[in-house]
């Protein structure tokens, strides 16, 4: 491979010529003055705390994941638990137990996002491992087998009688396909989209690298829809119908102070999204984007349209909700959340 060769195949250049990888700060900077003008209107820098009063600062940051699972329907949910330190192998395994939950399963921490610590748990010595690097609350999710994985984003203004899906994300999980000649790790190598997952993938399939796979085989590297973690976000907003907008505001309205937040979530076919048949793996409030803006292709100047129009949805249901008698929180309260959730979530 020569020089330029390895230019364009370094990971550098991979994430400089596909806005959907840069940084998160290069990507709001233009919003940035756009919330300082909201927050003068609201007359407070933390007004979005208002848009979810059901939800701690509104799901902008802190809040608890399974608090918030907990608000949706049993129906529409997978069986969790929430696992408190210290804990050891041995008790794990018994709450497991206690709640019918089996291998494989999910665990992710209570606090974090984009991907962090989210793993997949095979066995017992799984769980050994995990422990020994997780230091907060996590929960342990049953998996959820089904073939579909969306991220429905869904708004509500508080003065209306209906409330609408504005997004969804499809989500490709992270694979490669065999030729009947390669090893898996020069498929991993070749595809940029995994090659950016190297360092966690070589560690994973140490034992099968050398592995040739067969001439149109596919492979899941990784079975957690993140982005993060290599999956692909797709723009599927040409699901968006008025029976899917009916059934998320049904399951919706059945959540205690929700109004804006996106749904992750898994179905087994799109007549069964549309009609509201699906397993939520977790509900994000107002810190969550409509996704579908990082498919691989979709136009810079556009997704920061959607995002205005998002951070003024927050604005004008936070507004709302603060005439209806809903406090924002003191800008001495956030701090404090961000400093615990900081200190708890940083390694």
């Amino acid at each position: 491979m020569n020089f330029f060769s390895r230019i364009f195949r370094s990971n550098f250049f991979i994430k400089f010529k596909s806005w959907e990888y840069w940084p998160f700060g290069i990507l709001h900077a233009p919003l940035f003055l756009y919330w300082l003008w909201l927050s003068l209107k609201a007359r407070s820098l933390v007004y979005f705390s208002a848009s979810n009063p059901g939800i701690l600062m509104g799901g902008m940051l802190g809040e608890s994941k399974f608090e918030v699972l907990e608000k949706v329907p049993i129906s529409c949910k997978p069986k969790t638990i929430l696992i408190k330190p210290p804990a050891t192998t041995t008790t794990v395994l018994q709450q497991m137990r206690e709640h019918g939950l089996t291998f494989p399963i999910i665990f992710k921490p209570d606090l974090g996002e984009r991907g962090w610590m989210v793993r997949k748990i095979r066995n017992e010595l799984d769980i050994g491992n995990y422990l020994e690097e997780i230091k907060i609350d996590f929960l342990a999710q049953q998996l959820v087998d089904l073939p579909l994985e969306f991220g429905v984003f869904y708004v509500r203004y508080p003065g209306e009688p209906f409330g609408r899906v504005t997004s969804i994300v499809g989500k490709e999980m992270l694979s490669v396909e065999g030729d009947g000649v390669k090893t898996l790790q020069t498929l991993i190598l070749e595809k940029e989209r995994a090659k950016l997952q190297w360092n966690s993938l070589k560690v994973e399939y140490q034992d099968r690298l050398s592995l040739i796979i067969p001439l149109g085989e596919k492979m899941e590297l990784v079975s957690i829809g993140n982005h993060c973690l290599g999956t692909k976000f797709l723009n599927k907003n040409g699901l968006i119908t008025e029976k899917l907008s009916a059934s998320f505001d049904s399951i919706s309205k059945q959540i205690g102070g929700f109004y804006f937040g996106r749904f992750d979530l898994r179905v087994a076919s799109l007549d069964d999204l549309e009609k509201g048949n699906v397993q939520v793996l977790e509900l994000n409030g107002c810190g969550a984007e409509p996704a579908h803006i990082y498919e691989p292709g979709f136009p810079f100047s556009v997704a920061l349209g959607v995002l205005f129009r998002h951070c003024h949805d927050i604005y004008r249901i936070s507004k709302e909700n603060h005439k209806r008698g809903v406090a924002y929180i003191s800008f001495r309260e956030a701090r404090i959340i961000y400093k615990n959730f900081k200190a708890l979530t940083t390694p």
